[in-house]
């Protein structure tokens, strides 16, 4: 168990930093949306490839930052039961939905966005529009964030199971979200 858990907390440590770079890419689309913005509507100089580069940050925020959302259990979860449960019930709701749920998912997407990915590499798919970009760096994004995330949930399991058996300490308590 000891090994299991050193590699759950060398992920963790891999997740964080993903999840630093993640933090970084919602600044630099910021930065580009407010400087394209300028430019197009101060200098009348437009191209699609500055609009592009957006949406590619912003899906390298969503996915090399959500297995640290997962992480940090923020996760979206539907509350009705999960909130009023005590004890070790929250830490066994959470081994049932990361072994039912979201490994299982992760994995198929993972395995079905690769081929996409490779696709576009293959042919070295671009944008449709007036200077748009190539397209495979967003769709590796893909399959590499759906990957990461089942590492990260694998790593949870880990925590969680370790926790149950005493080797690991963890805090459960999870704050309602404000409605």
């Amino acid at each position: 168990m000891n090994v299991l858990l050193k590699f759950a907390l060398a992920v963790d440590w891999f997740t964080r930093k993903l999840g630093t770079i993640a933090a970084w890419t919602v600044l630099a689309a910021a930065l580009i949306s407010a400087g394209n913005a300028f430019v197009r509507y101060g200098l009348d100089i437009s191209s699609n490839g500055w609009l592009e580069i957006q949406w590619y940050l912003f899906a390298a925020t969503v996915m090399l930052g959500a297995p640290l959302v997962l992480q940090l259990n923020e996760h979206v979860r539907v509350d009705i039961l999960y909130g009023r449960l005590k004890g070790n019930g929250k830490v066994y709701v959470d081994l049932l939905g990361l072994l039912l749920f979201l490994l299982p998912v992760m994995a198929l997407l993972a395995w079905l966005s690769w081929p996409l990915f490779v696709r576009m590499l293959e042919t070295a798919e671009r944008s449709s529009n007036a200077g748009g970009l190539i397209r495979w760096p967003a769709m590796l994004l893909l399959p590499l964030g759906f990957g990461l995330m089942v590492l990260q949930g694998v790593a949870e399991i880990i925590k969680r199971v370790a926790y149950l058996t005493g080797r690991y300490q963890m805090d459960t308590h999870y704050e309602k979200p404000v409605q």
